[in-house]
């Protein structure tokens, strides 16, 4: 199993690449833009089509590029410092689509100034159509109080 996010780099011109290292670069880059506040590079990561969809904690469910990378500003603007890590995952690769399964986990600051941690159940789907993009995610908090938590402090 492989782990996401922690040294995490911006590999957007490696998405291009045929195969498994292709569509991990285009998740390496996802985290990596996430954890960096790069909206631009994390919007550039998505497929430019209005199919593609977001199932979120915060936005709930989102199509197209465009509202997704909104949806992410929102939690940029929020001041709440969401570092999230890709753990446990699960790769299933084929020539021209990958789905990635795991959990995040990581932290965002309270309204209080303190620490939370964040466990989310993530699935991340590429395609390759040219470059590897992102199609899909799902993303869910189990625990009823940590989700309301979460959504108050950095949903707003």
């Amino acid at each position: 199993m492989a782990n996401y996010g922690a040294g995490s780099a911006n590999r957007l011109g490696e998405t291009v690449s045929e195969g498994a290292e292709g569509a991990r670069a285009a998740l390496e880059t996802f985290y990596y833009a996430l954890n960096n506040q790069d909206a631009a590079t994390l919007e550039a990561v998505w497929a430019d089509d209005p199919q593609v969809v977001l199932y979120n904690p915060l936005g709930g469910i989102v199509r197209g590029r465009g509202a997704i990378g909104d949806l992410y500003r929102k939690v940029f603007d929020s001041g709440r410092g969401v570092q999230v890590f890709f753990v446990d995952v699960v790769e299933h690769v084929g020539p021209d689509h990958a789905l990635f399964v795991g959990r995040e986990t990581g932290s965002y600051t309270a309204i209080d100034g303190a620490q939370v941690p964040l466990h989310i159940r993530t699935s991340r789907y590429f395609r390759r159509d040219g470059k590897w993009c992102q199609y899909h995610h799902h993303g869910s908090i189990d625990d009823p109080d940590a989700l309301a938590d979460y959504q108050s402090a950095v949903g707003g």
